[in-house]
């Protein structure tokens, strides 16, 4: 038999291990590794939040709000990053970090860098780096702002929306294109097809980020699509823009089963 101590120290181990572990609620819907990479942050104003490289607009209006991040070149990947998901934490600095905290940001724009500069000393998001730059209402969920340039780890997640998928078209006469807005699931878009009453299936191209293009005239037809996600999915909505619809409408469709 073990000496009482002994079976003291045996029956709260588990109790003390449990103790440092900070388990994510996002565990289920990993959809990579934890990984390293350094974040820092910019103080955002509402006006921040209309624009970025990823052609999302009004952060607010598509449902990102602030929970967003700028990448690196290394992780951008010229736009076919943007609407994915990634779940991030502060790690190492034990000064600045907050304990057992995580927070989910969308991909909704791009950290350009600065090659006046090296990799190692000032240009935080040149190549082969891997930087998240963050509104400081992110940044401050995870670690005090004072950490300025911190280590964490990332990992992507799926994205978890409201509603359905956003259409949202623009162009003019034979210069189609669409916003593809508020994914659900991996996030991030890497292919397009589109379908009329009068053609067959046609491939989009990336015009930027998750916007898209096509040089036909789409006019006077309802409207399907069939998006591909970065794991493989594949989503179909048909007729989701009527055949009355008009440039600069945003039309809302079926969503991806996470």
């Amino acid at each position: 038999m073990a000496p009482p101590l002994l079976l003291v120290l045996l029956l709260l181990l588990p109790a003390l291990s449990a103790g440092h572990q900070h388990p994510s609620s996002y565990g289920s819907s990993a959809l990579s590794e934890w990984r390293p990479a350094k974040a820092s942050y910019y103080a955002a104003d509402p006006e921040d939040a209309i624009g970025g490289a990823c052609g999302f607009g009004d952060l607010g209006k598509h449902g990102y709000g602030m929970a967003t991040v700028g990448l690196s070149t290394a992780l951008f990947d010229r736009g076919a990053a943007c609407g994915g998901c990634y779940e991030v934490k502060c790690v190492e600095n034990l000064k600045y970090c907050l304990p057992g905290t995580s927070i989910v940001v969308t991909a909704t724009n791009f950290c350009a860098p600065n090659y006046g500069l090296p990799a190692d000393a000032g240009g935080h998001c040149n190549p082969p780096n891997h930087h998240f730059l963050l509104p400081i209402q992110a940044f401050e969920k995870i670690a005090l702002w004072k950490a300025g340039v911190m280590p964490i780890q990332y990992r992507r997640v799926k994205c978890l929306r409201e509603g359905g998928v956003r259409f949202s078209v623009n162009g003019r006469h034979f210069f189609f294109t669409v916003l593809i807005s508020n994914v659900g699931g991996a996030g991030d878009v890497t292919s397009v097809k589109i379908k009329g009453t009068e053609l067959g299936w046609l491939s989009m191209g990336r015009n930027w980020g998750q916007v898209w293009h096509i040089n036909c005239d789409m006019r006077g037809q309802p409207l399907s699509f069939e998006l591909t996600a970065s794991d493989g999915k594949t989503l179909t909505s048909f007729n989701v823009v009527p055949k009355d619809w008009e440039f600069g409408k945003t039309y809302t469709g079926k969503q991806f089963l996470l």
